[in-house]
């Protein structure tokens, strides 16, 4: 069997894309025999890019698809596409050189499908180069009608159990992306910002918003405050406006803030909501849809917000009203968008009713993996206060499925059957209750996590012809996303269909750059996925995502692992070449254990081992554990001992002997192949080629043979590996050859099998019971210049050729006996016993021998 001599990764890596037929991957939703997995995969948004924190995350998702599929379940690895939203129409616009309002709103969306299809194939080939196992049988795109018309169907259903709502109520407000926004969607950024003092008519109060003047409506103090409590109940006037405000008590004040009095606007920020509900105050806009003040602000009108802030200050200060300004910290709401300050805007818009017990309940019941990353879960839900507002100001998603009736202004709800339906584009194929046919289409459309908090129901075989099999086993995703995917797919899953919506969740942590910062264009240090295919390969990537961190925690991307990775690529297929050159006419058959040799034992006690360990470590998601122990496994045990300690047998005339060997090495051989499979699937499959029928992905994964692990057979094992390691280090101190013949080796007080010692050594071995009779004779006089030098002077000389002259059995007695005397020139002089040191000569029965210490066990060496 030819294996050529290299493994070259760009030759293999596209043959096996070519060669494998992908619906061994496919989903068998009538097999009932086999326990499901599914997992709940996440639909990345089609930028046409499939960047390096997707594709540890698709790693993470595809070691374990495989690795379950190998243990006998019916696993489905979905893919999905997370179509509509803003940077769509931002990149439409910005092609086509127009304003989404330039053009039909259909035209426009046309376009937006047009470079989403585009943008998903270049994504599904990065997916494909990276050898993922794929179910494209359960693809599914979320701007295509067979999903969406889902989105729509729960938004009719939540409405029927009154947990979809239309209302006016403040909302977050993009000014950029002129839409509402989630509380979920507000980044937070740390600024300097000035705190602004101001005579407010007869009290002063401290403002960081003096633009929001014309939208104040009342000012607050804390009814404990003995400065200001004589104000309560009397109205102020707003400095330059001019309107009258009422000075309301509300302990929520503090007085050590500021002046301790506060100015409520609507709205400035949650705070002012709350006061604004808690004391029904009226409802003052100074600022619209596009972040511009309105005509509440008089001859600021039309400002935009930093320009009118800049003027206010500029008349305050000049009419004597600010009389002090302080730099103050604050963090500031952002849109994760576009990173706008949002504002919060009184509109009528729908929401989703929140029920924070149900989603904690069902968190509950979910296993967090790692189980710490739940906390972040738990501290959002402590934050919720206001309802999920799901409606946006855009065109690019799914059609909110509601029209309003011209003539009386009655709310009608497409009914399911109606659905998928546009109502921009489509009628009610009914009257209205009022027998008027003449509708007003609901414009706004769906919050993108409105489609992908179903995608567990979905995938689970939901509103379709397939029985439903929710929950689904996996949900694996980032921590990034906590608290909008994970916590709208639970709160989704919890009243659509009261159960939760997985059995466990599994986190990923982002991907650093090797600056040690998180990956970005603009500090330079993205590496692509493409990158890493193309100087190593695409196993190489998978074995760096594998080792380089544990879910939950963030990886650092570093080339230096790739290289090492590519390295161990090499080394295995050295290992497996010289493997397959004995083992070309090998036809495989069990073994009874006594036919084999203490080293083949030794070796298949670790395999098996090795995979109880791999086998728990992929139980638990530890990726990193499992490699590792692979990658160690493979270089200290099967490389640099096993290896060489069978040669000789391999290439001698014992052919019992040799197939106890070749045995070892096939069993080994196809254990690695297919615990190497879910990592890295092309070089595996090269692997296995040789070795079995049919693809090593869609074998069962290695069994453990308890009977095979043997610890004293390990103990053995460990003494001849450590016998061989110390004679090989010996020949080398000595400077000879490795192969170089010994008159022979002697092993005191023990008693095992010596013949691959033998080989390795290529020298006689006897063992022998007891102990050594050794005898060290003195054979040379080394005397000590630092301590005879300095003392003697110029008589040292003289001295060392006398010591050279003496006989080194005398002087070995002499020191013995605490001094040394030599005859100079007819003088007798006196040394130290520290002024020598005694080379001695180990003999044993008279023989010149020399003695290694291998685990308090005399090997003797004959010369």
């Amino acid at each position: 069997m030819t294996v050529p001599k290299e493994y070259i990764p760009h030759e293999i890596e596209p043959k096996w894309k070519k060669a494998w037929d992908m619906s061994m991957y496919h989903f068998d939703w009538n097999d009932s025999t086999r326990p499901q997995y599914i997992i709940d995969t996440p639909p990345p948004y089609p930028t046409g890019n499939f960047h390096i924190g997707n594709s540890l995350n698709w790693c993470y998702i595809d070691f374990v698809a495989r690795y379950k599929r190998m243990c006998g379940y019916n696993v489905m690895f979905p893919q999905g596409w997370d179509c509509h939203g803003l940077p769509t129409e931002v990149k439409v616009e910005e092609i086509h050189g127009i304003t989404k309002n330039a053009v039909p709103r259909e035209e426009f969306r046309r376009m937006c499908r047009e470079l989403t299809r585009g943008n998903i194939e270049k994504m599904r080939e990065t997916m494909l180069n990276l050898g993922f196992s794929t179910d494209w049988s359960n693809e599914f795109v979320t701007m295509e009608p067979e999903y969406y018309s889902k989105t729509q169907r729960s938004f009719r259903k939540m409405y029927d159990m009154g947990r979809v709502y239309q209302a006016e109520h403040p909302v977050n407000w993009c000014p950029r992306c002129e839409t509402a926004i989630a509380f979920a969607e507000v980044e937070y950024e740390a600024r300097d910002t000035k705190l602004n003092f101001l005579n407010f008519d007869k009290v002063k109060i401290a403002t960081t918003r003096p633009e929001l003047l014309a939208a104040c409506v009342a000012v607050a103090i804390n009814p404990e405050d003995e400065r200001y409590s004589g104000h309560v109940g009397s109205n102020v006037k707003v400095p330059i406006f001019g309107h009258e405000v009422p000075v309301i008590g509300d302990k929520e004040v503090d007085p050590a803030f500021g002046t301790g009095v506060v100015m409520i606007c609507t709205f400035g920020d949650k705070q002012d909501v709350r006061w604004w509900m808690e004391h029904e105050l009226p409802l003052r806009k100074a600022i619209d849809k596009n972040g511009l003040m309105t005509s509440i602000a008089g001859k600021y009108e039309g400002m935009t917000i930093p320009e009118c802030k800049d003027a206010i200050i500029r008349d305050l200060e000049a009419e004597g009203y600010l009389f002090e300004q302080k730099t103050l910290d604050q963090n500031v709401g952002m849109c994760w968008r576009c990173d706008t300050p949002i504002e919060i805007l009184s509109e009528r818009q729908w929401f989703v009713k929140i029920d924070t017990d149900a989603v904690a309940e069902a968190a509950d019941e979910v296993k967090w993996l790692p189980e710490y990353m739940k906390v972040r879960l738990e501290n959002w839900i402590g934050t919720m206060e206001w309802d999920w507002c799901i409606s946006r100001q855009r065109l690019f998603a799914t059609p909110i499925p509601v029209w309003y009736c011209k003539e009386c202004g009655e709310t009608v709800v497409a009914k399911e059957e109606w659905m998928p339906i546009d109502p921009t584009q489509q009628q009610p194929p009914v009257a209205c209750s009022c027998g008027c046919k003449d509708f007003e289409a609901e414009e706004d459309v769906l919050d993108t996590w409105m489609d992908s908090s179903i995608t567990a129901l979905h995938v689970s075989g939901w509103l379709s012809d397939h029985g439903m099999r929710l929950p689904t086993q996996l949900r694996p995703q980032g921590h990034d996303i906590i608290r909008t995917w994970a916590f709208y797919s639970l709160l989704r899953s919890m009243a659509l269909t009261g159960k939760r919506p997985w059995d466990s969740i599994l986190i990923n942590g982002m991907v650093l750059g090797e600056d040690g910062h998180k990956m970005s264009k603009s500090l330079g240090n993205v590496i692509s996925p493409e990158e890493v295919i193309k100087d190593y390969s695409a196993d190489s990537f998978r074995q760096w995502a594998a080792i380089g961190g544990s879910p939950g925690s963030d990886v650092m991307f570093r080339w230096k692992d790739v290289v090492s990775a590519s390295r161990y690529f090499t080394k295995t297929w050295s290992i497996y070449r010289f493997a397959m050159s004995h083992l070309e006419d090998y036809k495989h058959s069990e073994m009874d254990i006594n036919e084999l040799k203490v080293v083949d034992r030794w070796l298949l006690s670790n395999l098996n081992r090795l995979i109880r360990s791999v086998t728990d470590s992929m139980d638990d998601y530890q990726f990193d554990e499992a490699f590792k122990a692979i990658r160690g496994f493979t270089w200290d045990i099967l490389a640099d001992n096993y290896i060489e300690l069978i040669k000789a047998r391999l290439y001698g005339d014992d052919e019992e002997a040799k197939k106890a060997a070749k045995y070892t090495l096939f069993v080994t051989m196809d254990s690695l192949a297919k615990m190497l499979a879910p990592f890295a699937p092309f070089f595996s499959e090269e692997m296995f080629s040789r070795l079995g029928e049919g693809s090593v992905h869609v074998q069962s994964w290695p069994k453990v043979r308890e009977e095979l692990i043997d610890k004293d057979i390990e103990l053995s094992g460990d003494f001849i590996k450590d016998v061989a390691s110390n004679v090989r280090r010996y020949k080398s101190e000595k400077g000879m050859a490795l192969n170089t013949a010994l008159e022979k080796i002697e092993i005191y007080g023990v008693s095992m099998d010596t013949s691959d010692l033998t080989g390795v050594t290529n020298s006689p071995i006897e063992m022998i019971e007891g102990e050594p009779d050794f005898e060290h004779v003195p054979v040379n006089v080394k005397p000590n210049m630092g301590k005879i030098g300095p003392l003697f002077r110029g008589k040292a000389k003289a001295i060392i050729d006398a010591l050279a002259d003496e006989n080194p059995r005398k002087i070995a007695d002499e020191v013995a006996k605490g001094k040394i005397t030599v005859n100079v020139d007819g003088e007798l002089v006196e040394l130290e016993p520290d002024h020598v040191e005694i080379e001695k000569e180990v003999v044993s029965a008279g023989r010149s021998v020399d003695v290694l210490d291998v685990s308090g066990v005399p090997v003797v060496i004959v010369r």
